[in-house]
């Protein structure tokens, strides 16, 4: 990944909730729902927003869900364990895992949050392809072009609470790379990676929420550095997720 030329950050970023997108069923057709949400909101996309949307409605258009038994609390352990292609914690009903994709999160990302009883939500098997596809129709059908990244909620090392991060993305720069340009006051920078994805993730969820049932946002007015060149490939997998040789903690 090349070093990015940062300009000037935006004077203004505008984070928009998308209402009335409804309950979303296997073979939905996310890119419509959104657009027809935005025509009621009497909003069109703009070139270089960036379209917001949840894990568990992708998860849901993609039918990547399970059947458990709503009547144990606990069946969702052994879709735990099938999911995680390593356990590196347990605490209690609490597994730190880590999953195919490269993602250490708690219980492989199995969730029963905002499904019906009995059912349990999976991480999508592809998220930046989730995001590719979301992407390509809503520029098939607008002419425009613009980022979409999908979300999930993860905890954080040394930190209480929780936040929505980026787990799939196309169209946005994952990371900017700062290093190699220069400070406010000249200085050259060693180290900076700005994780531009997972910030549009945590702001997005400042109007989407956890019970709002608001699972799409825009993100509107991100600098140009955050945008790739066309022939530029980008990724959550490739380009955020830490290898494990890089992990001081692994």
């Amino acid at each position: 990944m090349e070093p990015v030329k940062h300009g000037p950050k935006p004077a203004r970023l505008e984070v928009i909730g998308v209402t009335g997108i409804g309950e979303v069923h296997r073979g939905d057709d996310l890119a419509g729902i959104l657009l027809e949400a935005l025509g009621e909101m009497d909003e069109v996309l703009r070139p270089g927003d960036v379209v917001v949307v949840t894990q568990k409605v992708v998860s849901k258009a993609e039918g990547a869900m399970a059947q458990l038994d709503g009547d144990d609390p606990r069946s969702h352990k052994p879709l735990v364990e099938r999911e995680a292609v390593r356990v590196l914690r347990r605490r209690g009903d609490l597994l730190l895992t880590e999953t195919r994709h490269g993602f250490v999160c708690a219980n492989a990302g199995v969730d029963l949050s905002n499904v019906e009883r009995g059912q349990a939500a999976l991480l999508p098997e592809d998220p930046d392809r989730s995001a590719r596809r979301m992407a390509d129709a809503l520029q098939g059908r607008t002419g425009t072009r613009v980022g979409v990244v999908v979300t999930d909620t993860f905890g954080r090392p040394w930190r209480r609470g929780v936040t929505d991060v980026a787990i799939g993305c196309a169209g946005l720069r994952a990371v900017v790379d700062l290093r190699g340009s220069t400070d406010a006051l000249g200085r050259e920078l060693q180290v900076t990676e700005v994780a531009v994805a997972d910030e549009v993730a945590a702001a997005a969820d400042l109007v989407m929420g956890k019970a709002d049932a608001v699972p799409m946002a825009l993100v509107r007015g991100l600098a140009d550095s955050c945008f790739p060149e066309p022939d530029e490939k980008v990724g959550i997998v490739s380009d955020l997720v830490r290898h494990p040789s890089e992990d001081l903690f692994r």
